[in-house]
């Protein structure tokens, strides 16, 4: 399509019905908040994941993590 045929018909929200605009403006804001609601649950998720992980680590693994040199305490 040519820009002058673009113009003489008009923009896609001029041609569209205004309940059609705000209806999909509606399900987008809907979409976008989903979408917000998911992230934090995986995040959730994962932090909860993270605890419970930490919280079955044994002795050894703890000791291997540390920063601490051990061997001068022996």
């Amino acid at each position: 399509m040519s820009k002058k045929r673009i113009n003489e018909q008009g923009s896609l929200s001029d041609r569209l019905n205004a309940d059609i605009v705000s209806q999909l403006k509606s399900k987008k804001s809907q979409l976008k908040q989903k979408e917000e609601q998911d992230k934090e649950r995986e995040r959730k998720r994962k932090i909860e994941e993270r605890k419970k992980k930490e919280a079955n680590k044994s002795f050894e693994e703890l000791l291997e993590e540390s920063e601490m040199d051990w061997k001068k305490f022996k």
